[in-house]
């Protein structure tokens, strides 16, 4: 039997499993393409809650975001988007565990974000290169690393707004 600790945990990640799904959707269908962008290039705003996992509940609750997120993406827009969602949510999950853990040069939030952004970018060129069997994707490698940068802020700050809110909800709460 779980203890109401375990079930509340469950809960909570639930709820950002959720909200990462509703993040996702929204950006997908409300936010148009960027012009001077490769197709299918959004600010990941879900990797908010990526983020927020790490931050409160660790690297299990992460993986638990990233494949709740690419299993979303592979019944809304298939096999291929699905191999990409996954490639790049883990690089950057990977890239958000350990800077998190290793954060010696206290790096913010922000710059974290950047670097997930700039890891899931990287991982989705190396996929969209297998797939394509074209190395010719790399040219939008310098295009992908800037964009990662601005949305790598844009997560990077929300995060840094939302987080001490959800730290005070949550302490409230018990």
């Amino acid at each position: 039997m779980r203890s109401p600790t375990d079930m509340t945990k469950m809960t909570r990640l639930a709820i950002l499993g959720a909200l990462a799904i509703v993040l996702s959707a929204l950006e997908n269908t409300l936010l148009p393409e960027v012009p001077f962008m490769p197709p299918g290039s959004k600010p990941g705003l879900s990797n908010v809650v990526t983020m927020l996992a790490a931050c409160r509940f660790g690297p299990a609750a992460t993986l638990y975001i990233i494949v709740i997120k690419a299993v979303f993406v592979l019944v809304t827009r298939g096999a291929s988007a699905f191999g990409m969602s996954l490639a790049g949510g883990i690089l950057s999950g990977i890239v958000i565990t350990v800077m998190l853990r290793i954060n010696s040069v206290n790096i913010s939030y922000i710059g974290i974000s950047v670097l997930a952004a700039s890891a899931h970018n990287t991982a989705q060129l190396v996929i969209s290169m297998l797939y394509t069997g074209s190395a010719v994707m790399i040219n939008y490698l310098p295009l992908l690393l800037v964009f990662a940068v601005l949305s790598g802020i844009i997560t990077g700050v929300l995060l840094q707004v939302l987080l001490p809110r959800i730290q005070t909800a949550a302490d409230a709460s018990g």
